[in-house]
């Protein structure tokens, strides 16, 4: 291929899968409606099967449908007629994904399932084929052609079968009422996970509390300041009043204008109102603090008093951001 046919031929492509999924909507139908109703009211798992490409895709659907409060088993069609039928239960229900529906594999798969009673939803590209009229329920991911140009490799149909896949799953969500706390839940050790459960307080925990008094001296500000390493220091009143702040840039400025001289103390320097948060706030707000503020630290705050100080290389390394 020509350099010059590069570019038209990858924006045909996104043409041709875009048109793909808007042609979906033709086919969200009563029996989708019966599918989502059916898996979400079941008593049993979701087991989901394919072959070829089909079944990767069944891999990605039952991984964001347990990811997403759905319990649901990947099985292979070719592994399942080779023993993997052992493990559908007699309350569980099976969708069975095909482009053609018409692979021998399924062919064999198919009878087996229908006898052992499961509830079938089939996910075929033919309407007219024998996995689309074998099952209980039909999810129509037919395309009008491949964006392959031999209109032969698996492209705008897997498309189709993941997008499908996503709206099941959404709608599963939506009628089980899955939350962002449920999603931090089954997520705990990821970064998305992090943005909705990790607070300002487990991070707080690693942190000093950098506090100097209003009449402190420059000299002991700087001391404060870096021994704690977090780029500030809290100026605190009587009966723990937090009165300002003083950041290493403050310093810097000062310097810079030589605008110092020995009987200057924090109160001199301070900025004053500075922007804080409490310590049961979630982290990720406490970045979008920082990031509206375009500073770089927060006073942590516990029923409005001091409790300490976050950076933003806290959030960093937590993966916040």
């Amino acid at each position: 291929m020509k350099s010059e046919l590069i570019i038209p031929v990858a924006l045909k492509t996104l043409e041709l899968q875009a048109e793909s999924i808007s042609n979906l909507a033709a086919y969200i139908n009563a029996d989708f409606v019966k599918a989502v109703e059916t898996i979400a009211y079941g008593k049993g798992r979701f087991v989901v099967s394919g072959i070829g490409k089909s079944a990767i895709i069944a891999q990605k659907i039952v991984a964001t449908l347990n990811s997403t409060g759905t319990a649901s088993l990947f099985m292979h069609a070719a592994d399942a007629i080779h023993g993997d039928l052992g493990m559908i239960q007699s309350e569980d229900i099976v969708m069975v994904i095909s482009k053609s529906g018409e692979s021998s594999e399924i062919k064999v798969l198919l009878p087996l399932l229908k006898s052992f009673g499961n509830v079938l939803i089939g996910m075929a590209g033919n309407s007219q084929s024998f996995l689309a009229t074998h099952c209980d329920l039909l999810l129509n991911t037919t395309v009008l052609q491949e964006a392959c140009p031999n209109n032969l490799a698996p492209t705008t149909s897997t498309t189709a079968q993941m997008v499908m896949g996503d709206a099941l799953a959404v709608c599963l969500m939506e009628l089980k009422g899955f939350n962002r706390e449920d999603f931090a839940r089954f997520h705990p050790g990821g970064a998305l996970g992090k943005k909705l459960y990790l607070r300002v307080g487990d991070l707080l925990q690693q942190n000093q509390q950098p506090k100097v008094a209003p009449g402190a001296g420059i000299p002991e500000v700087i001391v404060e300041i870096t021994r704690n390493r977090l780029g500030a220091a809290a100026v605190i009143g009587e009966e723990d009043t937090i009165e300002g702040i003083i950041t290493d840039g403050d310093l810097r400025r000062m310097l810079e204008k030589n605008d110092y001289e020995s009987s200057y103390t924090a109160a001199a320097i301070m900025g004053k109102n500075p922007k804080s948060i409490e310590k049961d706030a979630l982290a990720a707000e406490a970045f979008s603090q920082m990031r509206n503020y375009h500073i770089n630290q927060l006073i942590v705050t516990e029923n409005g008093k001091y409790a300490g100080i976050i950076h933003i290389q806290d959030l960093i390394r937590e993966g916040i951001i």
